[in-house]
């Protein structure tokens, strides 16, 4: 269905939320929880789910996620599917991948919805692992090619990253910011495709250094989550890296790095920490043990602290958080 894609990015429109129809490819956690983000916005939301069982579980899931979020309303707003040929393509401004992480398989995926697809649609991946420019590597049309990058849970971490690949168009990632403004969404223009893009690079800046410390015996790892949590993390909130710096004051900060940056972690592999639970399959929660134990029950108890922190961290972010444009 798809053909000449010569510059759309010149005269392209993106309809604001509600009055735009999106495909998520993939309806595991993550392709679930983004769907909830588009609906909850008063996007139509088709979420394709080969699997008949997961399709069927995924209706109570959005029931009650949808009510948990205060817009049970917009459960009309999501549909599922179990295959591509059951796509009305004509109708699709927005896909976002969300298959698992293999880049044999998003390459096809892409390749197949080149064909498909609208011209003018937006072609998105939230992968974390691949870049945009490796998945749509080949094809004409890679200038529509974004990468659209949730944080679990995605519905309640307003974050979200548009990553540019090297024949992304600017323009086309502007107008998929705007977009996902509208959403309520948080995003972020990551200009260069790095692996890791932007907030995971932090992010992994600061586990190298957590998990070199339990390596080396300085704290153990429930020291290490605390003092993040209740220590310069809960500053977060309120201010990030660079804010806090103007807050703390540069003549202070600037010294104390000095001191400490030639005895950070440099490491180029994972810690031990890390390397042994890996290597004998204590994963964390999904196998009863990480660097914690786990049972069922305490699974149950630590996700619904979790996600309620969330909604409290949420609410108290509102104002400053984009209004969901769902007029």
């Amino acid at each position: 269905m798809n053909n000449d894609s010569t510059a759309i990015a010149s005269n392209f429109v993106l309809p604001r939320p509600s009055g735009a129809c999106a495909l998520v490819i993939g309806g595991g956690t993550m392709g679930a929880d983004v769907a909830l983000v588009l609906a909850r916005a008063g996007c139509g939301t088709i979420v394709l789910e080969p699997g008949e069982a997961r399709r069927q579980s995924l209706n109570a899931y959005f029931t009650g996620a949808l009510r948990k979020l205060g817009v049970e309303h917009r459960r009309d707003r999501i549909a599922t599917c179990a295959s591509l040929d059951n796509v009305d393509w004509s109708t699709i401004d927005v896909v976002i991948e969300c298959i698992p992480e293999k880049l044999a398989p998003k390459q096809a995926l892409f390749a197949d919805l080149v064909r498909r697809a609208r011209a003018d649609t937006l072609l998105c991946s939230n992968s974390s692992s691949f870049p945009i420019s490796a998945i749509g590597e080949g094809l004409d049309t890679a200038e529509r090619m974004l990468g659209l990058h949730f944080f679990m849970p995605a519905h309640l971490v307003p974050l979200v990253e548009v990553v540019l690949g090297a024949r992304s168009s600017a323009p086309l990632a502007d107008a998929l910011s705007d977009f996902m403004r509208g959403c309520g969404m948080v995003p972020v223009l990551v200009r260069k495709d790095l692996p890791g893009f932007l907030a995971n690079r932090l992010q992994h800046a600061l586990a190298r250094e957590a998990f070199a410390l339990i390596d080396a015996g300085v704290a153990s790892a429930e020291d290490v989550d605390a003092a993040v949590r209740f220590g310069f993390g809960f500053r977060f909130l309120a201010a990030g890296p660079v804010l806090q710096r103007d807050h703390a004051g540069i003549d202070v900060h600037c010294p104390a790095a000095a001191t400490m940056y030639p005895s950070l972690a440099a490491n180029t592999v994972p810690a031990k920490a890390l390397t042994e639970r890996y290597a004998a399959g204590n994963y964390g929660m999904k196998s009863g043990e990480g660097f914690y134990k786990w049972t069922q029950e305490s699974i149950a108890a630590e996700r619904e602290r979790y996600d309620n922190l969330l909604m409290a961290g949420l609410r108290l972010l509102a104002p400053e958080l984009p209004p969901i444009d769902d007029q």
